[in-house]
């Protein structure tokens, strides 16, 4: 399991994403779930990937392979908007469940693929997706300003009492990182390193990108705060008068 999260701003984006897999109770690893595509001034892409790590590692190298052909051809670095990259990862992902959902089903398991795309391309404005294991997607919008895939359970209720368009990166930042704190706490299928990325409406560039290990200062003041600060609120909230 995994969960990642993607947040459209009026000022930008906030994408983060956990780095725990696993292939049973006892064979946990760590692996980065964000992957990006830069040309400074023109274009940035952010994926964020959840489900079978075979699978979603083939689609993310599939496109980069195509991503190095120059002529005839559409790549992430030619297309003119997001919603064109989001048909070349929806592409991408078809041409590889049509290679191993055969083989899969053959071992009783299931294809299971899916992504969160967000970016800006010169000429359009930052834009995110969430894009399915069967290659269709929908995109966030004012009513729906953030996606998420993976477990999502835990953190969107805290998102869903905060995040609106206008939050700004700082305060939406904080927010995505207590919803990684809550999902963790609940779901021992999530887990750090957390890979964080904000992005700035019309930079066209990656300015703001960390990882949080186990036993990051920042985090732990974080975690440490927000129990407190939500023990508190229980504490005030008036008794019921019988």
């Amino acid at each position: 399991m995994t969960y990642c999260v993607g947040v459209l701003l009026e000022e930008g984006l906030v994408m983060a994403s956990d780095s725990r897999t696993n292939a049973g109770v006892d064979n946990f690893s760590q692996f980065c779930k964000m992957t990006t595509f830069e040309r400074a001034g023109d274009r940035v892409i952010v994926l964020l990937s959840s489900g079978s790590l075979a699978g979603t590692q083939a689609v993310v190298s599939l496109l980069k392979q195509r991503a190095s052909l120059s002529e005839g051809v559409s790549t992430i670095w030619t297309v003119r908007t997001l919603f064109d990259v989001a048909l070349l990862v929806s592409d991408a992902l078809r041409d590889i469940e049509k290679r191993d959902a055969p083989f899969l089903e053959g071992t009783g398991m299931k294809f299971n693929a899916s992504f969160i795309l967000g970016g800006q391309i010169q000429g359009e404005s930052p834009r995110l997706f969430r894009i399915y294991a069967e290659g269709n997607f929908i995109e966030a919008g004012d009513e729906t300003p953030f996606l998420q895939t993976g477990e999502a359970k835990y953190g969107k209720p805290l998102i869903d009492r905060v995040i609106t368009p206008a939050t700004s990166i700082t305060e939406a930042t904080k927010c995505v990182l207590v919803s990684f704190d809550s999902t963790m706490r609940s779901n021992l299928s999530v887990g750090m390193p957390i890979d964080l990325l904000c992005y700035e409406r019309d930079s066209l560039v990656i300015s703001k990108k960390r990882r949080f290990p186990e036993g990051d200062s920042y985090f732990t003041n974080l975690s440490t705060g927000w129990s407190a600060g939500v023990r508190q609120a229980f504490r005030d909230l008036p008794d019921l008068a019988w």
